[in-house]
């Protein structure tokens, strides 16, 4: 057997706390005292070389340890300029020397440095040499974090192994156990057994190969950070996976060694508890990053900002700073153009340690390539066929309806739900309908819009409308024309499609001609209610503008609802109620249909229909009248320019006058409620059909009529006159079901079955 003998320096970092290096290698441990410390280190040893056959044999005869003190002049590197202090500094070093092989041999723990030398009287120049070089590369706190740490010292551990095996120090790598590193981030690309979960489709950069071409020289050659720019779709992703993919590939053809770890920002904070914690974190990641010869792959740069502390000033961001000054570690990532802005607006010094590679949008020509490519791959290896029809179609419609996307992103993402809509439909070819039916399912908007061949029928569409709203001809006409403008292609597309401020008295049919134009625009395919309805009497102090839109880390409601459905209309409801400020926050809104935050991220309104209603100028008169009265549009735009400021109301495209409603009107809205009445679940279920009689229809018409609210109280009544009691009747007659009954009312509701 052979006797190894380790050298191990330690700290006495408290009463219960030692810290433990083990010369010449980077394993440490922390025990509450020296034997514990020895005796995790050994085991660590042992476990490697029952394993593997294979341990570590330093070679030192009679190593000691010596305290050396040298003189170092910080200096602060600020922009482009150097500043060095005009005093020195001393910092104590700890270093282990002796004899291997008939050469002297020294090692500096703390700073991971060791060489040869063959005259003891060269120790102290090359030491100095070494430190001199390392601690100028150190911002001034660095170094007075070495100046404090405690004095170290010495003991040794011995480890017994067979003789004959000795080490082939050519193949020889120390395996490091890591514990933060597969915690927060994974290891890309990704294993055989992961990637089987994972998309069925190609990560290709296709027509970007010179970028990832630049991308993997940076990364590999010039060793340094890389920031992917440019706008949402245009192939960030794609570049780096394909760039990572490339040196990985090379790594094992040219046995170096290289890892790519992929981590979101949110997951470095997301388990830290105490003040100091993530911080810790952060240290140990890119301690074990470093071991791993690793290179870390943040998916959102911008979040780095926004994570760790209030301000950018103190985020994980502004904490990775000095790290990535010193190249310490290798990081990557993307933004799009206004993230990179806000990067250098708030945090600059973070901007400049990265390399920046800028992807611009492919022209059409190359955008067909890469669908044409996708194509090829999806009837090659999914045994689904795309026309060339179907290829054609969807570019016109997302070049059309997602203006605000980039090419080739969102033509990808669309085919690959094609092709997934494909296979859980058992057919095999994708034509021009399927897109179409795709494109409704994820847009709402009906086959009207998306093709060209069907015509547009001025009547049906009135009609449509009329019988969803009732006695306001005026808002129809409206609605019906922002219908044929769309149709026509002739909305501009860097706008929402329309805005409209809907006018008038309470209980008319505002919200309701909203919900009707949400319906027949978007109420095709999506199974979410293509209303978005805010009720901006909820916002009437400053400082709830951020639960609207959003501020700091906290996403705003309006933001949050758009975001997640981005064809859809928007009702803010009685919009007049909303403090001043908020007014102002959606000028971008109303005028270029984007909204876009202090980090850069751009939340997009241009598929939207915004519509806001206002009582403003119905104050001083009934709402409801049962007389013809002459139109009050005039003090009803009197009171709409007084109150709004002139820049918010010229953003507006149409402003709808709503008419107060006649006896005939409320008629035709109370059958329009009782029809509604008849789905509910539990008649539908039971197969009744129901029948109302006159005189219910003249009770709820005198119950659930107020000139103060119009017809608001209509639903109510029916809640309460109609549907409670029939519910009652219900659980005293369960047997009764695929029966006529007629609801009559005689002091209170009466149900008859007809037999």
């Amino acid at each position: 057997m052979k006797i190894l003998q380790f050298p191990i320096l330690y700290y006495e970092l408290s009463d219960d706390a030692v810290l433990g290096l083990l010369v010449g290698t980077k394993h440490q441990m922390v025990g509450k005292d020296l034997r514990s410390v020895k005796n995790s280190i050994l085991e660590h040893l042992q476990k490697k070389y029952k394993k593997r056959a294979e341990y570590i044999d330093l070679g030192l005869e009679d190593p000691r340890l010596k305290m050396v003190e040298v003189k170092i002049r910080p200096r602060e590197q600020i922009g482009k300029g150097t500043y060095v202090s005009s005093v020195d500094v001393k910092i104590p070093l700890a270093i282990v020397h002796g004899e291997e092989d008939g050469q002297f041999v020294c090692y500096i723990p703390m700073l991971d440095e060791s060489f040869y030398f063959y005259e003891s009287k060269q120790m102290k120049t090359l030491i100095n040499h070494f430190a001199t070089d390392h601690f100028n590369r150190m911002s001034p706190e660095q170094i007075y974090r070495h100046m404090h740490y405690p004095i170290p010292k010495m003991n040794m551990f011995t480890m017994r192994v067979k003789e004959e095996e000795e080490m082939d120090w050519d193949k020889f790598k120390f395996e490091f156990e890591y514990e933060v590193l597969p915690k927060l981030a994974e290891k890309y690309p990704y294993a055989k057994a992961v990637r089987r979960n994972q998309s069925r489709f190609p990560e290709a950069a296709w027509e970007l190969e010179q970028q990832v071409n630049d991308v993997s020289d940076y990364i590999t050659k010039m060793k340094t950070n890389v920031l992917v720019v440019g706008k949402h779709g245009v192939g960030k992703s794609a570049v780096l996976k394909a760039a990572i993919r490339k040196i990985t590939s090379k790594a094992k053809k040219e046995k170096f060694e290289i890892s790519f770890w992929r981590i979101r920002a949110q997951r470095i904070t997301a388990s830290s508890k105490y003040l100091g914690e993530w911080q810790k974190s952060v240290e140990n990641l890119l301690d074990e990053l470093n071991e791993a010869d690793g290179i870390l792959w943040v998916e959102d740069v911008i979040q780095l900002l926004r994570t760790g502390g209030d301000s950018p000033e103190d985020s994980v961001a502004a904490f990775m700073i000095n790290f990535l000054r010193e190249n310490d570690f290798q990081i990557i990532g993307e933004v799009t153009h206004q993230e990179l802005d806000s990067i250098r607006r708030f945090l600059p010094g973070l901007s400049e340690c990265f390399q920046i590679v800028n992807i611009d949008e492919l022209n059409e020509k190359q955008v067909y390539s890469v669908m044409n490519q996708f194509a090829d791959f999806s009837q090659k290896n999914l045994k689904v066929r795309i026309s060339k029809n179907a290829i054609s179609l969807a570019y016109r419609l997302l070049l059309r309806y997602y203006p605000y996307e980039s090419f080739p992103g969102k033509a990808v993402r669309f085919l690959e739900q094609c092709v997934n809509e494909a296979n859980l439909s058992e057919y095999d070819n994708i034509d021009s309908k399927e897109v179409i039916k795709n494109f409704t399912q994820q847009t709402g908007l009906p086959e009207l819009f998306l093709r060209d061949d069907l015509l547009l029928k001025k009547g049906d569409l009135e009609k449509y409308f009329q019988s969803k709203i009732i006695g306001q001809p005026d808002a129809i006409q409206n609605l019906a024309d922002v219908v044929t403008v769309f149709k026509a292609g002739l909305n501009n597309p860097k706008k929402p499609i329309q805005t409209m401020l809907f006018a008038g008295p309470t209980g008319v049919g505002k919200t309701q001609s909203a919900k009707a134009l949400a319906d027949y625009f978007f109420g095709k395919g999506q199974t979410k209610n293509p209303l978005v309805r805010i009720d901006m009497s909820e916002f009437q102090h400053p400082g709830q503008i951020v639960q609207l839109i959003g501020g700091g880390k906290n996403v705003g409601k309006l933001v949050e609802e758009i975001r997640e459905k981005p064809f859809a209309v928007l009702l803010l409801d009685e919009v007049e109620k909303a403090d001043p400020s908020i007014f102002d926050a959606l000028l971008t809104v109303l005028d270029e249909g984007i909204l876009v935050d202090a980090f850069g991220r751009v939340t997009n309104f241009r598929n939207t229909i915004v519509i806001m209603t206002t009582n403003l100028g119905a104050s001083n008169r009934k709402s409801v009248t049962f007389k013809d009265t002459t139109s009050a549009e005039d003090k009803y735009m009197s009171a709409i320019s007084g109150f709004f400021r002139p820049e918010f109301v010229n953003r507006i495209d149409s402003i709808v006058m709503f008419n107060a409603l006649k006896k005939e009107d409320i008629q035709k809205i109370t059958m329009l409620e009782l029809e509604d009445v008849k789905k509910r679940e539990g008649i539908v279920k039971r197969k009744i059909k129901l029948h109302f009689s006159k005189k219910l229809i003249e009770r709820l018409l005198e119950v659930g009529f107020d000139e103060r609210y119009g017809a608001r109280p209509l639903q109510r009544a029916i809640e309460q006159e109609v549907v409670t009691p029939f519910a009652n009747w219900f659980l005293e007659n369960p047997e009764v079901e695929d029966v006529e009954v007629e609801l009559s009312y005689e002091g209170g509701l009466r149900v008859k079955v007809k037999k």
